[in-house]
């Protein structure tokens, strides 16, 4: 369901905004300093409960506001509202959907799915493992409603794993206990990821050719650990060197996705265009994805286009944002820059920001 209404209060720069977004692109332009990505900070909030710019929420509040509000509604038969505010004086953040105080933050990912394209997605390719996890296990998340109870599973046994490796003397029956734990839950999730990488590598594959043909690119599932071993005799034959190093070291929170040219990681061979868009494609196949599994669609915000892109690659990427008919949310500093690259029956939005607020081009 796309948003057909935001109002933000006390955001960074931004004065108080009021948008009525339309359901498909977006279009937000603006000098540097105007504000654009704080407009797309602020969506990212509301569907994410975290900042891509900062892990300190109190740094959303403008510097002489007391509070940050952000409210969004969701189109549909009702309509469903969700905000999240965050005051300078608490470091709780008050979480609503439909009304209701949330009790969960995974409330916010399940009714606003998003995907957010900026420089920082170059993390899929030249990034720490971790980055790619993340990116993985938000697909995961949306595809298999058993992964959330999985991943909290391991994590937990791991957390327990992990302090017991580090006394002084280990008590041999409760660290068993716990690799046990780890080990079954750690199997299921694997499970899950595998599973959803089997229906995903297609899509991407298809995405990317679209974008841009690199027939010698692969994508692989590293799951963590040696693939013919039982996990658990992992744990067991591992202890004492995981015991010197004081963590687990091989596991599902090791897990990774392989990204190559050829033998090469395609970090190390592609160059500074080529890696946005094989990113993008990363990004643009996950949101089909959901599509395919759920008939949910998957909001996009993309920060600065244009940039890394020459004009023929920024109408394909445009091209493949109108097959997948979903809203989407783009910044530029130059609106001429995206402005003849949609085709006419595509329902364009236009905005520009300035002075902190917004304004109908």
């Amino acid at each position: 369901m796309p948003l057909d209404r935001l109002s933000f209060h006390g955001l960074r720069n931004l004065g108080a905004l009021e948008m009525a977004p339309g359901p498909r692109i977006n279009l937000i332009s603006g000098a540097n300093g105007s504000g654009k990505t704080s407009l797309l900070e602020g969506i990212h909030v509301l569907g994410m409960a975290r900042s891509f710019r900062t892990q300190k929420l109190k740094s959303l509040i403008a510097h002489d506001g007391e509070e940050v509000t952000l409210f969004g509604r969701l189109e549909g038969d009702p309509p469903l509202p969700i905000g999240v505010r965050r005051r300078r004086d608490t470091p709780e953040l008050d979480i609503r959907v439909d009304g209701e105080r949330a009790a969960r933050i995974t409330q916010l990912a399940e009714a606003l799915p998003l995907q957010l394209i900026n420089p920082d997605a170059f993390r899929l390719l030249e990034g720490t493992p971790a980055a790619r996890r993340e990116f993985l296990d938000w697909g995961v998340f949306h595809a298999e409603r058993e992964f959330l109870d999985a991943w909290k599973r391991v994590r937990r046994a791991l957390k327990h794993r992990n302090a017991l490796l580090r006394h002084d003397r280990i008590d041999l029956q409760s660290i068993r206990v716990w690799e046990q734990e780890l080990a079954h839950w750690s199997e299921r999730l694997d499970g899950l990821r595998e599973a959803y990488m089997t229906r995903f590598a297609p899509v991407f594959e298809e995405t990317l050719a679209a974008l841009l043909p690199l027939p010698d690119l692969t994508l692989r599932y590293s799951r963590g650990w040696d693939r013919q071993r039982d996990l658990l005799d992992v744990f067991e034959s591992g202890r004492e060197t995981d015991r010197q190093m004081g963590f687990t070291q091989q596991g599902p929170q090791r897990a990774d996705l392989r990204i190559r040219v050829g033998r090469h990681p395609a970090v190390e061979v592609l160059s500074r265009g080529q890696q946005k868009l094989v990113v993008s494609a990363l990004k643009l196949a996950q949101g089909q994805l959901l599509e395919q599994l759920s008939e949910r669609t998957c909001l996009y915000l993309i920060d600065d286009l244009p940039a890394e892109l020459d004009g023929d690659h920024r109408r394909i990427f445009c091209r493949w944002l109108e097959r997948l008919d979903c809203q989407v949310f783009i910044t530029s500093v130059d609106h001429a820059a995206l402005a003849d690259v949609w085709q006419p029956r595509t329902d364009v939005v236009a905005s520009r920001l300035a002075d902190g607020r917004l304004h109908s081009e």
